[in-house]
């Protein structure tokens, strides 16, 4: 038997990872079934948004900026963070196919601060995007943090040497006054066939100038999971939560929330306000590009939340803490 590679858990074998107390994710027969009996809905050809107005921040306020996607650029008196940057027109193996963005980024590359950390969730390809961790290793070499696995993948980005790697539940205190914990998520990892589950996946719980803020990554919903977040971690003051991705739902289920579950999300974290990520930027599941929006809409006036407690932002818009 292989020798273990990372420590044995609750969500570890020693050498891949799973989701404890749920079945694997879907296998080849369910994606060709999937692919097969998809009806999606068109989305629109690559647009221009408005930006959202570029909030200016005082000397002890974090100012959070939604550049697409996942992506945000947090902004601190204790240095700049990003999270799952993905700055390209494209996202999978190649530079030529995959999917294309509708919505260009808030910012490109050569446009963003000095970046002092990133923040990687998972390896999906709409989330971790090599020419991108280059690109920003080159201009700032930043510090990475992301769960368990992914040193020596990044090492292809040049940025091996500069990853914290953590478990669930495990936190690393960086400069400023800064502490990053790893936080669990229900999803999957994989970036090539036969190479499923070998990276593990999960949020982080951000707490810089005494505020927290929950970055949730990819995640389907669970009915404890998120409840223990806010129970270990506090309630933060500002949770990022996906909305987008879910349709066929009875695949879909296991991976991604619905906006539904993303406001029931909001309600165990116990977050003071949240903001919609991981909608609108690739088209990736069945639901047009805006509907996430609208059922967002009705599950947060169902819920009797307010647009100031769970928020949607233009492509650079910005929200202050």
């Amino acid at each position: 038997m292989a020798s273990a590679r990372f420590p044995l858990s609750d969500h570890c074998d020693g050498r891949k990872f799973f989701n404890p107390g749920h079945p694997a994710e879907h296998g080849l027969g369910d994606l060709l079934k999937w692919k097969f009996t998809a009806h999606p809905v068109p989305w629109p050809k690559p647009m221009a948004l408005p930006r959202g107005p570029a909030l200016a921040r005082g000397p002890d306020q974090i100012a959070v900026t939604w550049l697409g996607h996942s992506t945000f650029l947090i902004s601190t008196p204790a240095g700049n963070f990003l999270t799952d940057p993905v700055l390209r027109d494209r996202i999978g193996p190649v530079s030529w196919a995959g999917p294309r963005r509708v919505v260009p980024p808030a910012l490109t590359a050569a446009q963003l601060p000095q970046i002092d950390t990133v923040l990687l969730s998972h390896d999906h390809f709409d989330h971790c995007d090599l020419p991108t961790l280059r690109q920003l290793r080159r201009d700032w070499a930043p510090t990475v943090v992301s769960p368990l696995g992914y040193a020596p993948f990044l090492g292809r980005a040049g940025a091996g040497d500069s990853v914290i790697e953590l478990d669930w539940w495990q936190s690393r205190e960086l400069s400023g006054g800064v502490a990053v914990t790893v936080l669990p998520a229900r999803h999957w990892c994989r970036r090539r066939p036969g190479a499923t589950n070998v990276r593990l996946w999960g949020g982080f719980m951000l707490t810089v100038a005494g505020r927290r803020i929950c970055f949730a990554g990819d995640s389907a919903y669970d009915e404890t999971l998120f409840k223990e977040i806010g129970r270990r971690m506090g309630p933060p003051d500002l949770a990022l939560v996906p909305i987008g991705a879910y349709e066929p739902r009875w695949f879909m289920k296991g991976a991604h929330a619905n906006p539904a579950e993303a406001v029931q999300i909001h309600r165990d974290l116990g977050a003071k306000r949240s903001v919609a990520m991981h909608w609108g930027t690739f088209r990736l599941t069945d639901e047009g590009r805006e509907q996430p929006i609208v059922d967002l809409d009705r599950a947060r006036i169902s819920s009797g939340l307010t647009s100031a407690e769970f928020t949607v932002l233009d492509p650079g818009g910005s929200v202050l803490l």
